[in-house]
């Protein structure tokens, strides 16, 4: 089998030759007979003075234009996924490749760990996977390229790895590491030939400094993403691990975190006389400071709720001159409401906080609330609280503003939106508060709700770039 030709990339052409080197013919000295016939003879091309240096030189600059425009692509990613799949296309392009993997493994054990492909299906990387460690064609652990030319003319190639090239059509391989000193090592990326093939010098050299500086880009896009997912850990752990059982009434949640972390809170707690308290609410700002906010006012919330929650009103005061006295530089909204399920009776007041949604089989509208504002914006809190009347079969959506600033719309176009999902829940999800969660966030955000983790929460950055929480609570009355 003969090697491919390599795809031709802006400014990464093969090298150019270096011209034969001729000396002109020396003329016929004096008395000597006639000069032979050059005419029928053509005298060999003698390149121009200094035209081999300015044709290294156009090749040198036309390199170093590529990278530049391959690591300003990369730098312009700002999640992990889009970085490698970013790093194995400007790759496969710079070594002649069409397709690849790249393996995330940090060498501190912290995660997170993946594996990207290029061309490759997830059964082909899982294909990959069975080789054993030792004779896979990359090596995460060290710092030198592995090369195999060609793994079928190979001595000692290992039968799985035989197997599985055979069986996914590659027939040689080039992997760098991913691994500097100050980043440590993260990885390796290999690029996979159809025939027998590797990269020359030229390349190698400027695939090697791309995956340098990408190193150095994912080490970044790691941190950020541990970052992430220890916030979200701990808006997790803030928010209630399970929410109660209250004779006539189901309840549901939802809860997205966005990728910084915000502070979007609910919570569902049993009161005396068989009551139950149900709010949602958001604090000012995102990332760790706003998170411990949230979680100091709801463990407030809950307190008061216990002593006074069937007067949502005093409930809220207190929350107010709580943040005012110990969080004058925060503000933050809330929406409590006292249900009392055995006469399906709801009485609420809210801070600044969108408009809770009835959703039946005879009416689907959003309550009627007075206008207030977010607690901590004035020097005294005050609203009047208002009560609704659900009847059997309802659900009482409860939802913070996240979810309609994930729209992208204009609130007006973003409430119309909520209220047409809302409408639209199938009749035989209506029995379920969470399929009907389920199903607004779907019908809302273009992404739709991530129902894998508990009460249907989402991981940080989860399919969204949105920097808004979302919570969702849905109670639906017997």
């Amino acid at each position: 089998m003969s090697a491919p030709h390599p795809p031709k990339v802006a400014g990464i052409d093969s090298a150019v030759p270096t011209p034969a080197h001729t000396v002109a013919p020396t003329p016929p000295a004096s008395g000597a007979g006639p000069a032979p016939d050059t005419a029928a003879v053509p005298a060999p091309h003698t390149p121009a003075p200094g035209t081999l240096l300015q044709d290294r030189l156009a090749g040198w600059v036309s390199d170093l234009t590529t990278l530049h425009e391959l690591t300003e692509r990369l730098s312009r990613t700002s999640a992990l996924d889009p970085a490698l799949q970013e790093l194995l296309r400007a790759g496969a392009a710079l070594v002649g490749a069409r397709r690849g993997l790249v393996v995330l493994e940090p060498g501190d054990g912290l995660g997170p760990r993946t594996t990207l492909g290029l061309g490759l299906g997830r059964a082909d990387l899982g294909h990959i996977e069975t080789v054993p460690p030792g004779a896979l064609p990359y090596d995460t652990s060290g710092t030198a390229e592995v090369v195999h030319p060609d793994l079928f003319a190979e001595d000692g190639l290992h039968p799985r790895h035989r197997e599985v090239a055979a069986r996914l059509g590659y027939a040689a391989s080039y992997a760098i590491p991913l691994a500097s000193d100050s980043a440590g090592r993260l990885g390796a990326v290999v690029w996979l030939y159809d025939e027998p093939a590797e990269p020359h010098e030229r390349q190698r050299h400027l695939a090697g400094l791309y995956v340098r500086y990408a190193t150095e880009h994912l080490a970044r896009l790691v941190e950020v993403e541990r970052t992430r997912a220890c916030v979200a850990t701990i808006t997790e752990e803030l928010l209630p691990s399970r929410l109660p059982r209250v004779a006539g009434v189901q309840l549901a949640a939802r809860h997205r975190t966005g990728p910084r972390g915000g502070g979007d809170w609910y919570d569902a707690l049993p009161l005396p006389d068989a009551a139950l308290g149900l709010c949602v609410g958001s604090v000012s700002g995102s990332g760790p400071s706003a998170v411990a906010a949230m979680g100091r006012l709801r463990a407030s919330l809950r307190a008061y709720a216990v002593m006074e929650g069937e007067d949502p009103v005093a409930v809220l005061s207190d929350l107010e001159l709580l943040l005012r006295l110990t969080e004058p530089a925060r503000t933050a909204t809330a929406l409590f409401a006292y249900c009392e399920p055995a006469l399906r009776k709801v009485t609420l007041a809210g801070a600044g906080h969108s408009p809770p949604l009835l959703i039946g089989e005879r009416r689907t509208e959003f309550a009627e609330t007075s206008v207030s504002a977010p607690l901590g914006m004035l020097a005294c809190w005050e609203a009047p609280s208002v009560e609704i009347q659900a009847e059997a079969g309802e659900t009482v959506l409860l939802y913070t503003d996240g979810l309609l600033h994930r729209t992208g719309d204009p609130m007006d176009r973003a409430f119309a939106r909520l209220h047409a999902a809302a409408a639209g829940v199938p009749r035989a999800l209506r029995r379920d508060p969470g399929a009907v969660a389920d199903h607004v966030l779907r019908t809302v955000l273009p992404d739709g709700p991530d129902t894998g983790a508990p009460h249907g929460r989402a991981r940080a950055g989860a399919g969204d770039d949105s920097e808004e929480d979302v919570v969702l609570l849905a109670a639906r009355f017997d």
